[in-house]
């Protein structure tokens, strides 16, 4: 249609398939045309990988050059089919490396969450080698794949964060145009949850921005006193007495949320909750907060991807 013609320029050249040429492309545009699911695109993004030759690469590396020639989409269904071209790929260019495509797999995935977990700065205690090793134990069908594969792709992330390409052009200021800002009272102290007597509550200015919920002392401040990554979170109204429009930030998992805060000293320390209470001044506005909250929701497509497939193996054993 009128739509790829303008992402794309694709020649068919008879028995050879069909040849895929990017000219000037933003690399965002790329992503989302190889990611889509028909038919067609399908075999677009199986040509596209055929014009990468991955021999002989050890597969971080592989995996850095396969990524850094289009932007990926936001969409988990799109990065799983591009993954799981990747990796078919990959193991046509090194057989034996791997048992299985579904290993390789894994292992992408294994290595984008690694360069999260030891280069974002909102993860305050980075993964250990150790910590990385038993989280794929028996990945390989149900055997580990070599400590030794492991060590290499962890010591090549630890010294060289895994980077993505961004389009020209594509600035933005984070507080400069937010979804939503405004003043809510905040419940405060640690003691909230098991000493309700200790409940408070503080009046914070609150900027929705960037899939980030950011709080500040007053409208002027020009930092922060804390940030809660909206990253696989829920949230939901609630009561309480004596504040009638109250809702929650929660993980459904019962794991820490990923939060930091600033202290009175300035050391900034990684929070230890696994909700936080808002309330706002009347129905509509927390109704408009929640609203813009869930949209704003990132659920990581490489956590949950990783999870159904390590079960689906695990399944077949």
């Amino acid at each position: 249609n009128q739509k790829n013609e303008n992402v794309s320029k694709i020649y068919n050249t008879g028995s050879r398939g069909i040849l895929y040429i990017c000219l000037g492309l933003r690399k965002s545009a790329v992503g989302d045309y190889l990611g889509e699911n028909n038919p067609f695109n399908l075999e677009v993004l199986e040509k596209f990988c055929e014009l990468h030759d991955f021999t002989d690469l050890i597969l971080v590396q592989a995996l850095r050059q396969f990524f850094w020639s289009f932007r990926l989409p936001g969409e988990s269904q799109k990065i799983d089919r591009m993954v799981n071209a990747f990796a078919r790929r990959y193991c046509t260019n090194n057989p034996g490396v791997f048992s299985s495509v579904d290993t390789c797999y894994i292992l992408c995935f294994a290595i984008v969450m690694l360069n999260t977990a030891l280069h974002n700065r909102n993860v305050k205690t980075p993964l250990t080698l150790d910590g990385f090793i038993t989280m794929y134990h028996g990945i390989d069908e149900g055997r580990d794949v070599p400590r030794e594969l492991l060590e290499s792709i962890y010591e090549s992330i630890r010294t060289e964060p895994f980077q993505f390409p961004t389009d020209d052009g594509e600035f933005y200021n984070t507080f400069f145009n937010p979804d939503r800002e405004g003043w809510l009272l905040k419940q405060a102290s640690s003691l909230a949850t098991t000493r309700p007597f200790l409940k408070s509550w503080k009046r914070r200015w609150f900027i929705l921005a960037e899939k980030c919920l950011y709080y500040f002392e007053h409208t002027t401040a020009k930092e922060p006193r804390g940030i809660i990554p909206l990253e696989n979170v829920r949230v939901r109204a609630v009561e309480e007495k004596g504040k009638p429009y109250c809702f929650e930030i929660y993980s459904d998992s019962s794991e820490v949320i990923k939060a930091c805060k600033t202290e009175p000293d300035g050391r900034m320390v990684v929070g230890r909750h696994t909700s936080y209470k808002m309330c706002a001044f009347s129905q509509e506005e927390m109704n408009q907060w929640i609203s813009a909250i869930e949209r704003s929701i990132n659920y990581d497509p490489f956590y949950q991807m990783l999870q159904l497939k390590k079960m689906k193996l695990k399944n077949k054993t």
